[in-house]
């Protein structure tokens, strides 16, 4: 039970409550929506980049506690970052939560973020974690085909 009490730290909680970024975009130039049908989690991404800065971001969507932090600890995190940092900010993420037993989380990469690392002990959670950060990827990449987990 230890266990379960530190996936859900204060960070996780907060954000799941209240979400940054919880938002419709006016003109967003960048949009994808993501799916993980096991947990039910949806999400709808909306960006606006200015050249390869994105400076507006924004989302909608519904599901367990641990996608809903995630979206909104990754919107805050990738608001005013380059396409290319957000990129590697995905991939930093995906190798903390995925990436097994020796990928640590690197606070100073990952900042906030880092409080996700107890998911990889909670396999079912990974993709909830991790939904919001491959429906990111899809928008930089002009992906309209929607993401699912499955």
């Amino acid at each position: 039970m230890a266990d379960l009490t530190e996936l859900y730290q204060q960070t996780i909680v907060e954000h799941n409550r209240s979400p940054r970024n919880f938002k419709t975009l006016d003109h967003p130039t960048h949009q994808a929506q993501g799916d993980n049908p096991l947990c039910g989690d949806q999400i709808t991404l909306q960006l606006t980049v200015d050249g390869d800065v994105i400076r507006e971001v924004g989302f909608q969507g519904s599901g367990c506690a641990i996608s809903q932090a995630s979206a909104s600890l990754m919107t805050s995190a990738v608001l005013g970052k380059s396409a290319g940092e957000a990129e590697r900010l995905f991939r930093a993420f995906h190798d903390m939560v995925a990436g097994g037993a020796d990928a640590p989380a690197d606070p100073a990469v990952l900042g906030k973020l880092a409080a996700f690392s107890g998911v990889k002990q909670f396999p079912a959670r990974v993709k909830c974690a991790n939904l919001a950060w491959h429906t990111l990827h899809a928008a930089l990449q002009a992906d309209r085909n929607p993401i699912s987990t499955e």
